[in-house]
C-alpha cells in the first residue's frame, strides 16, 4: 500500500489496491518513511477503513492522539463483550471509543468525578445497548489497573448507539435521546398511560424515532408512500392522531424540520400500537383508539 501521509512514527495514512484510502497502524510503521513509499506490510498491525463518507484525514488525526495499547484494549474489550463485527471492525466506533476511555483515563487520574445525566433515558431507550455497555466496561475494567467508575456505561452505551448510524459525532445522540424521551413522555401523558420500556411496542416506537431522527437529518423524510395506510389509521385511531400531530409539532420544535404526511401517519400507527400494551396511570385509562 502507498503511503499518503504520516501522522506519527505508529500511524500512516494510505492507499490501499483498490484506491481506497485507509488508516493503518503499527509499531514504527511511520518511522523515517515519505508520502510516496511502500508500507511495511509486516508493520502493519491494523487496518482502518472510513465508512459512511468519514473523512479519512480527521479519523487519522483522532486516532494519532490515543495510545496504541488504548485501542487494543478496546478492540479486545468489545470482541470479548460479543459486540460483533459491525462494532469491532468499525474504525468509527473503535476510535471514538478508544478516544473516550482514553479521555475518561486523564479524568480518573486527575480525580475528576463525571456524572452523566442521561442515565436514566439511557437504560429505559437503549437496553439491548446499555447491557452490551456493562459488558464492554467490565471487559476494560478486568485489563485495566484502575478500574473505571459505573456511570462510564452510560457514555459507552451512546457511543454504541451512535455507531448505528452514519451521524457524525456524537452531540446527535445525546440531542436524540433527550427527544426520544420528552416524546415518550408526552404519549404517556396523553393517554394516561405508563409504558413499560421492555415491551415489544416501545421498543418498535423506539427504534422507529431512531431511524426517523436519521431521515431528518439527512432530509429523507418518507414521502407518497403510505397515504392510503395514512387515510384509514386517521379513521380508526383519532386519539393517536392527536397525539402523533403533537409529537410532530414537538419534534419540529426540537430537531428544526416539520414532518411530512407519511411520517406523522406512521407515528400514529406506532402511538396507536404501544398504548395497547401500556398500564393504566393513576389518573388515566387504555385507550389506543
Amino acid at each position: 500500500m502507498e503511503i499518503l501521509r504520516v501522522f506519527n512514527n505508529n500511524l500512516v495514512l494510505a492507499r490501499d489496491a483498490a484506491g481506497a484510502e485507509v488508516i493503518l497502524t503499527g509499531r514504527g510503521l511511520g518511522f523515517n518513511v515519505k508520502p510516496g513509499q511502500r508500507a511495511d506490510p509486516a508493520r502493519i498491525v491494523r487496518t482502518f477503513v472510513p465508512s459512511d463518507g468519514r473523512d479519512p484525514d480527521h479519523l487519522a488525526e483522532l486516532l494519532a492522539g490515543i495510545p496504541p495499547e488504548q485501542i487494543q484494549l478496546v478492540t479486545q474489550a468489545l470482541v470479548a463483550a460479543g459486540a460483533g463485527e459491525n462494532l469491532t471492525e468499525s474504525a468509527t466506533a473503535v476510535i471514538a471509543l478508544a478516544d473516550h476511555v482514553n479521555f475518561a483515563r486523564q479524568r480518573q487520574q486527575a480525580g475528576m468525578e463525571v456524572t452523566y445525566p442521561l442515565q436514566a433515558e439511557v437504560t429505559h431507550l437503549y437496553p439491548e445497548e446499555y447491557s452490551r455497555a456493562t459488558k464492554v466496561l467490565a471487559e476494560l475494567n478486568a485489563r485495566l489497573p484502575d478500574p473505571l467508575p459505573e456511570g462510564e456505561a452510560v457514555a459507552i452505551a451512546l457511543h454504541l448507539v451512535n455507531a448505528g448510524f452514519t451521524t457524525g459525532d456524537l452531540s446527535f445522540t445525546y440531542r436524540m435521546t433527550g427527544v426520544i424521551q420528552q416524546l415518550v413522555t408526552v404519549i404517556e401523558e396523553s393517554f394516561g398511560l405508563n409504558l413499560a420500556p421492555n415491551s415489544v411496542g416501545v421498543g418498535r416506537l423506539i427504534t422507529h424515532l431512531r431511524y426517523l431522527f436519521v431521515r431528518i437529518q439527512q432530509h429523507e423524510q418518507l414521502s407518497g408512500t403510505g397515504s392510503i395506510i395514512g387515510d384509514a389509521i386517521r379513521e380508526t385511531h383519532p386519539r393517536a392522531v392527536a397525539c402523533a400531530q403533537r409529537v410532530a409539532h414537538l419534534i419540529e420544535l426540537r430537531m428544526g424540520s416539520p414532518l411530512s404526511e407519511d411520517e406523522i401517519s406512521y407515528l400514529t400507527l406506532h402511538i396507536a400500537n404501544v398504548t395497547r400494551e401500556g398500564n393504566p396511570g393513576p389518573n388515566g385509562d387504555q385507550a389506543g383508539s
